[in-house]
Parts: C-alpha cells; sequence; structure tokens
C-alpha cells in the first residue's frame, strides 16, 4: 500500500509513527512540511475532506505566535506560509484516503496495531 507521509522531522509522534510504519511493511514516501512544504491541492483536499479545525493545530505555538487578522485569514493561504500549522502527520493512501493524526483509528485503518 504506497502512501506519503506529511509531518516534520523534529515532530515525536510523526517519528514513532513513522518506525510502526516501516515496521508494518508499509511503502512510504515521507515528506517534511517545512522542507518539501504541502501542494495546495493536496492541503484544499484535506480541508475539503476533514474539516479545518482538523487541519489546523491552533494548540501550537505557531498559531499563538499569530494576530487576530492572520488567524481569521483565507485558511488555505496560512498553511501554506506557515506549514507546522498543520496537524501531524498526515498519511494520504493511493486510494485517495486521507488520515491525520496518529490515533488508534488510524492505525487501524493501516493495518497496524492500535
Amino acid at each position: 500500500m504506497p502512501a506519503t507521509f506529511y509531518g516534520l522531522t523534529s515532530c515525536d509522534t510523526c517519528r514513532v509513527a513513522l518506525k510502526a510504519i516501516a515496521a508494518g511493511g508499509i511503502n512510504i514516501d515521507r515528506k517534511d512540511v517545512r522542507a518539501d512544504g504541502v501542494p495546495a491541492d493536496i492541503l484544499s483536499q484535506l480541508i475539503d475532506a476533514h474539516g479545518i479545525d482538523a487541519v489546523i493545530n491552533k494548540r501550537s505555538t505557531t498559531w499563538r505566535g499569530l494576530d487576530e487578522e492572520a488567524r481569521a485569514g483565507d485558511p488555505l493561504a496560512l498553511l501554506q506560509a506557515h506549514p507546522a500549522l498543520m496537524k501531524r502527520p498526515v498519511i494520504l493512501l493511493a486510494n485517495g484516503t486521507s488520515h491525520i493524526g496518529w490515533t488508534s483509528q488510524v492505525k487501524a485503518a493501516l493495518g497496524l496495531d492500535p
């Protein structure tokens, strides 16, 4: 099952997820959201599929550092300007489904032990 993994190299949750995915034998294409970015069409798909509140991490240091005007702006532009605002990891499967976070539901969807 080929998949694309969007995360941060410095994110503990992303490292745990990548280790479990590798142990599960899943072929994964890793992308660092700071270094590689996330294409606008992917961000739009995530927002459409999951909703903006599921995509933007409003508990992050980056979010707390933004002024009210930036927070109220276009979510797509905000995520492109500040890719670390995206909740992580994001896993896109070849069949078109996407998962945000590293929950027991995500692990089960990937066929990993939750």
